[in-house]
């Protein structure tokens, strides 16, 4: 049994608890094993930021980064071998977990190098690359849902690869994604592969939305600032209406027949970024069956604290959501151009975070070989 109320109650109700951080620290000192024992946790995100932080802030690389340098490697080559060590490290660590759900949870995403993220052909060679360099089969490779990422998402499916698509912000990109999936899918099954082996998750962007949301509402003022606090939420289960009717479907289902499984909403960016709002509020109020919460470690802790998970989101309650999503839009506030804002952002920052590591491990490298 698990050490914490809040957390149980929130796995009993069907939502996964991943932890979005990973680090050497973290494997090396117990932490992440104390997370899972007495938290819940089963399973782990990552993504470039994450790897920032953790190699640039941390001495815990400083003798691979050496080595790896002694042996000719360039910075990105370097980079590459220390975020899939720790990936499949963390991979080893889930694997129990894995194997006691049936592959159901017990994953640990890597992300492909988001420089590529408007290149298909590119995104699709990595994705396979990562996959294979991992080698294990409670890897998901994160691939971002631009337009150019949806074809890749279908290939990587279709070879049989496991998939967190990220940087997921409308429910029509949302509606999108799950298309990919599917097609990838039933790729996969005419090319004979078995359907079950085969998971994804779809990221959904939650405090973000209502960061840039927000900020338009407070510009407009009047009646519009009633509406502050509210899109994030609405929007995640507008979503979750979305998988709903994705998955109740006949095409689906024939699918299904065939082994295939759902591809569970995930819901991202978690963390409060308005000191206003309740520090658990994307977890509380996202509460559904099935789904993957994916939280910084502050959250997490907040929530095993004095989290109150409310009752699971139903279809009805999607639908509100839309209600909601539409009174923020007659507002005044342009949705079409806010999504396209968050994706550009978000795409910049896992590109500039990515940058700075590799200046900062070609650094410490010239520093070891000194």
């Amino acid at each position: 049994m698990t050490g914490n109320d809040r957390t149980r109650r929130l796995s009993e109700a069907g939502v996964s608890i991943w932890l979005d951080d990973l680090s050497r620290l973290r494997l090396t000192s117990g932490g992440l094993q104390k997370l899972i024992d007495e938290l819940d946790v089963v399973g782990v995100t990552t993504n470039p930021s994450i790897f920032q932080a953790a190699i640039s802030g941390a001495h815990d690389y400083d003798e691979d980064v050496a080595r790896l340098a002694a042996e000719g490697k360039t910075e990105e080559e370097v980079v590459e071998v220390l975020t899939t060590d720790d990936v499949r490290s963390a991979a080893d660590l889930f694997a129990p977990i894995h194997d006691r759900t049936g592959g159901y949870d017990g994953f640990v995403s890597i992300e492909v190098d988001p420089r590529r993220a408007r290149d298909t052909e590119g995104t699709a060679e990595q994705a396979t690359r990562l996959h294979d360099l991992v080698d294990r089969d409670n890897v998901m490779i994160k691939i971002p849902a631009t337009v150019e990422g949806l074809p890749a998402i279908t290939r990587a499916i279709a070879a049989g690869t496991s998939v967190n698509v990220t940087l997921i912000f409308s429910v029509e990109r949302y509606r999108a994604v799950i298309d990919a999936y599917l097609t990838g899918l039933e790729q996969a099954a005419e090319a004979g592969r078995d359907l079950s082996r085969i998971h994804s998750v779809a990221s959904f962007f939650v405090s973000r939305v209502d960061t840039e949301i927000d900020k338009r509402l407070e510009a407009l003022g009047g009646d519009a600032l009633e509406l502050r606090g509210q899109a994030g939420v609405a929007n995640a289960r507008a979503a979750f209406g979305a998988y709903l009717e994705a998955f109740s479907s006949e095409r689906f289902a024939l699918l299904q027949q065939k082994g295939a499984n759902v591809q569970r909403p995930l819901w991202a960016s978690t963390g409060v970024k308005n000191p206003d709002y309740p520090d658990t509020l994307y977890v509380d109020q996202l509460v559904a069956d099935p789904s993957v919460n994916t939280m910084p470690e502050k959250t997490l802790e907040a929530v095993a604290d004095h989290g109150d998970p409310q009752p699971a989101i139903t279809a009805e309650d999607a639908a509100r959501a839309e209600e909601t999503l539409q009174r923020v839009a007659d507002a005044g506030v342009d949705l079409d151009e806010v999504w396209e804002v968050l994706e550009a952002e978000g795409l910049e920052k896992f590109e500039t975070a990515w940058t700075e590591l590799l200046a900062t491990v070609k650094e410490q490298m010239a520093k070891g070989q000194a």
